[in-house]
């Protein structure tokens, strides 16, 4: 890309994350509107697959499909447009119709997609959700009168609501599926934008996805409260074994490590669920900061009531993932104790081998040494022997000299011979060893 002044080549990234605040544009919606909102739990095979599904899809209304390797993107179809994008888990679909019936959910935007083709989609159904915005005049709504008559759209339940967007409308739902399998809500148009329009829905379905989402942990957390107190329990009876003076060390390290390896796999087989579930109520928590909520008087807003239900199941997700952070740990701090305490019972016991061995060495060297004695004593009576000999044959030969005389006098030098011998012998030795 040319440059009007002469700076520095652009990084390979630049443009892309440049234009990323802009890759999931809300949709521009005419009012009045009707939305189906579909989120999928897909595996990376059927995330392919799904791609290819969605192409099917363009080809049959002469549709640009598309790009490789995006995962967003949106068209008008005939009858219907279309929201797709792909996240890490899960892909969502938004379906959106310019029109709204008498009753608000009588005939959802689903209606417009080709039977065959929603048949045909990969995953499983993790949210399914219908929103309309409507006029108030449309369902004869006035703020005066009793909120009980909006119930009749929610099959009687209780609802829960307030008003969005700087009061730019007023936001309803009972957060329950209801007999079609789908969740509902009914959103009145006070004075609503078309960008507004499309950002409040968008907001909506992703509180929906995102609060199911966090969710997916709870029941894993709930499994794994038995075990985390059992474990717990077991580091007990083993850190309490430790501090008895006739207790087994070898078998004691034997059970820690197979209880930090146990503890091991709980973290790393769950640590992705309970740090996905702890990022998507942070996400649940923004996207009703951005609704703007104002209390309308005798029903709890969105924020009050998703709150209530869904932090107790998240903080007992985080308290579950703590807990075994910090039994690791604990597990940890034992089986660093109990080497300890074998390192030293080992090295007492090599420090009495050494002290035996070294005694043993200094009783071998007192015995070289009495032997060494013993040895030069034998070679002098040896030598002396042999000079005597020789002595009593020069007598023979006529040599005037008395044997044992000269035999007697032989053994002082024959033994400082042999003294200066033996020191030489220690210190070329010792020269040896060094």
């Amino acid at each position: 890309m040319t440059t009007l002044f002469p700076i520095p080549e652009n990084h390979p990234q630049r443009f892309v994350l440049h234009n990323e605040v802009h890759a999931r544009a809300p949709f521009m919606l005419n009012l009045p509107v009707r939305a189906s909102h579909l989120a999928l739990l897909l595996s990376s095979d059927e995330k392919l697959q799904e791609r290819q599904h969605l192409i099917m899809l363009c080809e049959r209304f002469g549709v640009a499909p598309p790009e490789k390797e995006v995962d967003h993107f949106s068209a008008s179809f005939n009858s219907f447009q279309i929201r797709w994008e792909q996240h890490g888990e899960f892909s969502t679909y938004s379906f959106y119709v310019h029109d709204t019936p008498k009753d608000p959910f009588m005939d959802s935007a689903l209606k417009k997609v080709p039977v065959d083709w929603l048949a045909a989609l990969t995953g499983q159904v993790i949210v399914a959700a219908h929103a309309t915005i409507v006029c108030a005049d449309d369902i004869n709504y006035e703020e005066s009168t009793d909120l009980g008559a909006l119930s009749v759209y929610f099959a009687g339940n209780s609802i829960i609501g307030s008003k969005v967007t700087g009061e730019a409308a007023s936001v309803f739902t009972d957060f329950r599926i209801h007999i079609d399998g789908f969740s509902r809500f009914l959103v009145i148009n006070n004075d609503l934008r078309a960008e507004q329009a499309g950002r409040l829905l968008q907001r909506l379905f992703e509180i929906e996805v995102y609060r199911v989402m966090a969710l997916l942990a709870f029941p894993i957390a709930r499994k794994l409260y038995p075990a985390l107190n059992k474990a717990d329990r077991q580091l007990y009876t083993i850190t309490n074994a430790m501090t008895l003076p006739d207790n087994n060390d070898a078998e004691l390290l034997d059970e820690l490590t197979t209880l930090a390896a146990e503890v091991e796999n709980y973290i790393s087989g769950n640590h992705f669920r309970f740090a996905a579930a702890s990022a998507y109520y942070q996400l649940v928590e923004h996207r009703i900061n951005d609704l703007r909520e104002v209390r309308i008087q005798g029903i709890q807003t969105l924020g009050e009531f998703t709150k209530r239900r869904l932090e107790p199941a998240i903080n007992t997700c985080e308290s579950v993932s703590h807990r075994f952070t910090l039994l690791s740990e604990r597990v940890s701090n034992a089986s660093q104790l109990l080497r300890t305490k074998v390192d030293i019972v080992i090295e007492r016991q090599n420090q009495g081998l050494l002290t035996s061995m070294a005694l043993r060495a200094k009783m071998q060297l007192r015995m070289q040494q009495m032997v060494e004695g013993i040895s030069i004593v034998a070679i002098t009576y040896y030598l002396a022997g042999l000079i005597g000999k020789i002595a009593e044959a020069l007598n023979i030969l006529g040599w005037k000299v008395n044997p044992e005389l000269i035999e007697g006098i032989s053994v002082p030098f024959i033994l400082i011979v042999i003294g200066i011998s033996t020191k030489r012998i220690h210190k070329i030795i010792a020269n040896t060893t060094e």
